[in-house]
């Protein structure tokens, strides 16, 4: 019997001819020999890499996305029409493919976004043949030979990265030995005829808004947000005569290559656009069709915007996104005639991202609201869509607006941060990283800036560069020093969140002996309260039971002998949370009553309380880190999943 448990195997093993298996007996050790190839670009740059789809010769346009996630939606997505996709991330295929043929309630595709794989060629740096994930069915290189799409690891993608971000357009082949190819300009074709639809199809038939949907290589998350929502799609051929129907709006998808191309789609969207008042809503493709439709004009990026990060700023009320993008063509916005106006734009490279008529219900936006894979800041646009196709009186500023209520700026001159101190091997040093952070804002900011207990070893300290904190205290973070040093320098603000659980119990203390309102000094970021409602592990489970959330049975205890009483209520093994922990320490999972006792002796001689929680050993635990500003806006900076049987990890 094989179990297959290092399924993390690298395929750079099996360049090797090295790939492990775990057996019964141990470790055993098979070969393969994986087939290599090259990968030529029009530059004449060459790049040796290793077969792990079809191997044969294939040529197109090199691009390149940076989302972490999401290779079974993108290799789908027909926008790569005639594309090379590099993706970014290092580590590819560890998740394996999922059924590419299931279907929803809808008839659409569950866990892809079309019938095909779309991407001429796949190029990845390391990729990962072994797989895990509850819903794979097979491994990425399993299904690239299935679909006869060629696919080579080992290539440099960071080099390839920085050669086609500095190329207005970078076409390459993948040329195997023995099968010469020329290259290929794929926009030079009109990839919309390729991709889209032959005949009309309708999906959610029945649903009471009719909605004709251009299909210039539609993404099914797109349809099943216009259905979900009460949309009666009818899905069109591009080039497809729709004007003389009856419909209750216009939908123009997203689609790969020259939008300058699609002459019939231009043309029909225009009559449309002059001749009634019908809502209109175009993504990607869509936005710059109707920008063409309009009467204005497209250009080729020298970049290209393809990940999952992209960020957008609503010109109507300056809210600001994260979207998910994948296109290679933009709108100018200087040649929009009169009556249209630029909607959304892109924070980076300040290009259009949408626009839209100033009196008819006319919008689009060049990102992916529908976000598959990505951010979903942004799906309420479906919404405003179906609302201007039911209220006949919106408009589309109405819908935009307002924005969410910004939260009024402190305004400070000298701010206490308190640091992290000095870091051990093996430590997490995000609080030290976020500390060297907040101190450089708060210099660019003007803000003079006293730190106490840096790591000596961080650019927190340095004599010179832009990180410097103006004053440094090499002293512990207590009551009584911290309270020192605010009598000495007077600031007018104080950051807790900087110094890890230390500050963060140090600035509550303070806080309810009314140290900063005696001295005037405001708390800066996350609020005492909020830091009490995380910490206090009573207050949290209750917070969390208000929103629904589901949580394991628990009690906060005070003492031995009440979480042995609790524990006698929920059943062993339970879970021992300290409150106000640093790292978890005191926390633990315990089978029976005297290694209990054991964990919570040692748990009350760091806090005066602790949960006792029903042990959820088995689950998985994933973790996010989650930023949220005061106006509420929320960033992803990553998740990750702990080895750690669940709670264990940090005690959390």
């Amino acid at each position: 019997m094989v179990f297959k448990l290092l399924k993390a195997a690298s395929a750079w093993q099996t360049t090797l001819h090295k790939t492990f298996w775990w057996t019964s007996t141990g470790l055993s050790r098979y070969s393969t020999k994986a087939q290599s190839a090259t990968l030529v670009l029009q530059n004449g740059t060459t790049l040796q890499g290793y077969s792990f789809g079809e191997p044969m010769s294939t040529s197109g346009e090199v691009v390149f996305n940076t989302g972490l996630v999401g290779y079974p939606e993108a290799l789908t997505d027909p926008s790569y029409r005639g594309q090379i996709l590099a993706l970014t991330y290092p580590i590819i295929g560890n998740y394996g493919v999922p059924d590419t043929a299931a279907v929803d309630e809808f008839g659409l595709l569950k866990h892809v976004e079309s019938e095909k794989i779309h991407v001429s060629a796949l190029l990845v740096q390391d990729y990962t043949d072994g797989y895990s994930h509850w819903n794979a069915v097979k491994s990425l290189s399993e299904w690239l030979k299935d679909e006869k799409v060629p696919a080579l690891f080992g290539i440099d993608t960071r080099m390839l990265t920085k050669i086609v971000r500095d190329s207005n357009t970078t076409l390459g082949k993948i040329v195997f030995e023995g099968d010469p190819i020329e290259f290929d300009d794929p926009n030079q074709r009109n990839l919309m005829a390729e991709v889209s639809t032959k005949t009309v199809q309708v999906f959610g038939r029945g649903n009471p808004h009719k909605v004709i949907a251009i299909d210039c290589g539609i993404k099914h998350n797109i349809i099943r947000n216009l259905v979900k929502r009460g949309a009666e799609v009818h899905l069109v051929p591009w080039d497809y005569d729709f004007t003389n129907e009856q419909f209750d709006g216009l939908f123009i998808s997203n689609g790969p290559g020259d939008p300058a191309l699609a002459h019939k789609a231009i043309e029909h969207v225009s009559k449309v656009i002059d001749e009634g008042n019908t809502p209109v809503f175009g993504i990607c493709m869509g936005n710059q069709i109707v920008g063409h439709a309009a009467g204005a004009q497209t250009y080729k990026l020298l970049l290209g915007n393809r990940g999952h990060n992209q960020p957008v700023v609503n010109l109507l009320n300056g809210q600001a996104f994260i979207t998910s993008q994948n296109h290679g063509f933009a709108l100018d916005e200087s040649t929009l005639p009169e009556h249209w106006e630029p909607l959304f734009r892109n924070a980076n490279d300040m290009t259009n991202e949408g626009i839209m008529h100033t009196s008819k219900p006319v919008f689009t936006a060049q990102f992916h609201p529908e976000a598959f894979g990505g951010p979903t800041d942004t799906e309420f646009l479906f919404d405003k869509f179906i609302n201007l196709i039911r209220d006949k009186t919106a408009t589309v500023i109405s819908a935009m607006l307002p924005a969410p209520k910004k939260a009024e700026r402190l305004e400070v001159s000298k701010v206490l941060v308190l640091g992290s101190g000095g870091l051990s091997i093996g430590q997490a040093g995000e609080f030290d990283y976020s500390g060297s952070q907040a101190i450089k804002a708060l210099k660019e900011e003007g803000i003079e800036v006293v730190l106490m207990n840096p790591n000596i070893a961080s650019v927190q300290t340095n004599a010179e560069g832009e990180k410097q904190a103006d004053t440094v205290y090499f002293v512990p973070i207590t009551p009584e020093y911290v309270e020192d040093v605010i009598k000495k320098e007077n600031p007018d603000g104080i950051l807790l969140s900087m110094g890890g659980q230390t500050a963060l119990n140090c600035g509550v203390e303070l806080w309810k002996s009314g140290v900063f309102s005696n001295y005037n000094v405001q708390v800066l970021g996350t609020a005492v309260k909020s830091i009490i409602a995380t910490e206090d592990r009573q207050i949290f489970a209750d917070q969390l039971k208000e929103i629904g959330e589901k949580i394991a049975p628990s009690f906060a205890v005070n003492s031995v002998d009440e979480a042995v009483q609790a524990a006698s209520k929920i059943g062993y093994p339970v879970m021992v949370r300290a409150a106000y922990a640093l790292g978890g320490l005191g926390s633990g999972l315990c089978e029976n009553e005297e290694k209990l006792r054991q964990t919570t002796e040692k748990a009350f001689a760091l806090t005066n309380q602790a949960l006792i929680e029903k042990s959820l050993l088995g689950w998985k635990e994933i973790e996010y880190e989650v930023v949220r500003d005061a106006s509420d806006n929320c960033v992803t900076v990553c998740n990750m999943e702990n080895f750690d049987p669940l709670g264990v990890h940090t005690g959390m």
